[in-house]
Order: structure tokens, then C-alpha cells, then sequence
């Protein structure tokens, strides 16, 4: 096997990236039924891995979906590919790591078996094309597609049906093309983006959107349990635009992003301008130092 291109886990072995391909119709493909998780690497090294799994296989279980092996082993494919993989990687340089689980293909004759289709892939991550995010700010639109209520399908679960979040981006994105979408519910209380949470600090209460209502991100998880330790209030309740429009500060958190401060919303500057915020730098702060690297400084180190 050629040392100088990815592999990918792929139906029980490592095999090159460029050989693998995906059957017309497996039903990941053709429905969207399949799930995925992914984290980040620091210098190399994956960070919450086990985490991921472990919420991977909470929505492997909702789906009803049977991988054909268990969590360690699901953990020891992924750092193999992780440890192909990232040699070759250019300096300065993180990657992703997803695990990606359909139901299969799709059987056409009665009696036929199903059986799932486990793939376990690495890329880059564009720390280029999002570094003006931590000089600038991330700029949050809320469009006017809702967030599908969890009563019809559990936002807890990190399934390939995306669309409406995608759906909800694309409007975002055709106001402003550099937004980052943010969906609200039917009453109006924001939810979530594609791929992150969304956190506002008003009189040092660091405040974010319900868990029954969002994906539960590692990194919310991990950020909300920094803010405790920084003995900063940390609240879970329902948000809604005016909660963001009065708030001192606001910040994004994804596996990619970790921590971005938030410049405004729906074009409204929140708080009184400072990128990052004298809370989010606290945070970001204690999450450099738990995943031992400045994520804040990689990034920057994109700019022109």
C-alpha cells in the first residue's frame, strides 16, 4: 500500500483512497440513511475520539442500525487511518476524522441481507479559507427555513439528512455569502447551525439553546464544562432574537471551529465590538490549553 496517498477503513480493511467507492444504491446514497461523527486532530493527535464514538453509536442505535463491530474497534480503525494519514499533511496542518455507517445497499430480491456499509475517512481542514473568522467574527443570519422540530426527527442523532440545514445555509449564504447559519425553531429560539452550537453571554451567563433542541456537540459539552470551571454560570434554556441582539458577547463551537467569537447577528453587532470577547477569550483560553495547542493561533496564521 503506497505510503504517499490516504487511506480510508473501509468494510473491514485500510484501503487507498482513490479505490474505494460507494454502491449506487446503498441507502446512505440514495435516503440519507446513514449516520456519522467526526472530530479534529491537534498536532496529529484526535481529540475526544471516544467521545465522538460513543455519541456515533447513540445514533447508530436511533437509526436501528447494526455496524458488525463495537466501539474499540471502531476507535482503533479510525487512529490507524489517522496515523497514515497525516504524515502526509503539510506543516502547521489538522485534519477531521469521520466514521460513517449507511444501512447499506439496498436489497432487490426477497430474503436478501443488508449489510451495512462502515467507512472511516480523514481530509483537511480549511483553516485558510475560516482564519478572517477569528480577526473578524463570524457573521450569524437566521434564515427563514425552521429547524425541523425534534417531535418529527431527533436533532441528537448525526445522520447524513442535512438538507434542512443545508437548506438553511444556502438562504443565509444568498444575503450574505461569508454567513453562518443559524436555524430557529417554530417559536422562534435559535437552534443551531450546520455542524455548531451557538452561545451567548449576557452579564457573564454563558447561555446556549436546550439539548432536547440542537446535536449535543462534544465541543459545547466540552466548552460548557471549561465555563464551569471558570466558575462562569452556565445555563441551558431557550434563546430567541432578542436574547441575541441584547447580548454581550456571542461565539460559535464546532469540532473544526473549537471556539469563533460571533461579530453579529441578522446584522446586529453584539456587544461592544471587542473579537473575541473578554468571556470567549476565557474560553478559548482553557480549550487551548486542554487540547494542548493554540487553535486561535493556527488559524491566524492563515491570513495573507
Amino acid at each position: 500500500m503506497s505510503q504517499q496517498q490516504n487511506v480510508v477503513f473501509f468494510n473491514g480493511e485500510l484501503k487507498l483512497e482513490s479505490e474505494v467507492g460507494i454502491p449506487i444504491r446503498d441507502r446512505g446514497f440514495i435516503y440519507g440513511d446513514a449516520v456519522f461523527d467526526a472530530t479534529r486532530t491537534f498536532n496529529g493527535r484526535p481529540f475526544r475520539l471516544r467521545e465522538h464514538i460513543r455519541r456515533l453509536y447513540h445514533s447508530l442505535r436511533y437509526l436501528r442500525i447494526d455496524p458488525g463491530m463495537d466501539p474499540t474497534e471502531m476507535e482503533r480503525w479510525s487512529l490507524e487511518v489517522v496515523n497514515h494519514n497525516y504524515p502526509l499533511l503539510p506543516p502547521n496542518q489538522d485534519m477531521w476524522v469521520m466514521q460513517r455507517i449507511s444501512r447499506g445497499v439496498e436489497a432487490t430480491e426477497p430474503g436478501e441481507d443488508t449489510t451495512p456499509t462502515v467507512l472511516i475517512e480523514s481530509h483537511a481542514i480549511p483553516f485558510a479559507r475560516r482564519a478572517s473568522l477569528y480577526r473578524d467574527g463570524a457573521s450569524v443570519i437566521t434564515p427563514s427555513t425552521p429547524r425541523i422540530p425534534p417531535r418529527f426527527l431527533s436533532p441528537r442523532a448525526k445522520t447524513h439528512n442535512y438538507l434542512n440545514l443545508v437548506l438553511g445555509e444556502l438562504e443565509a449564504q444568498g444575503t450574505d455569502a461569508n454567513s453562518w447559519a443559524v436555524l430557529l425553531d417554530e417559536s422562534g429560539n435559535l437552534t443551531e447551525g450546520r455542524g455548531s452550537n451557538i452561545f451567548l453571554v449576557q452579564d457573564g451567563v454563558v447561555a446556549t439553546p436546550r439539548g432536547q433542541y440542537v446535536l449535543e456537540g462534544i465541543t459545547r459539552g466540552t466548552v460548557m464544562d471549561l465555563a464551569a470551571g471558570l466558575d462562569l454560570p452556565v445555563e441551558e434554556r431557550d434563546l430567541d432574537l432578542y436574547d441575541a441582539y441584547t447580548a454581550d458577547e456571542a461565539f460559535l463551537t464546532s469540532t473544526s471551529l473549537c471556539i469563533c467569537p460571533v461579530s453579529s447577528v441578522n446584522g446586529a453587532p453584539i456587544g461592544d465590538g471587542r473579537i473575541p470577547g473578554p468571556v470567549t477569550r476565557r474560553l478559548m483560553s482553557a480549550f487551548s490549553d486542554l487540547a494542548g495547542m493554540d487553535f486561535e493561533a493556527q488559524y491566524l496564521s492563515y491570513l495573507p
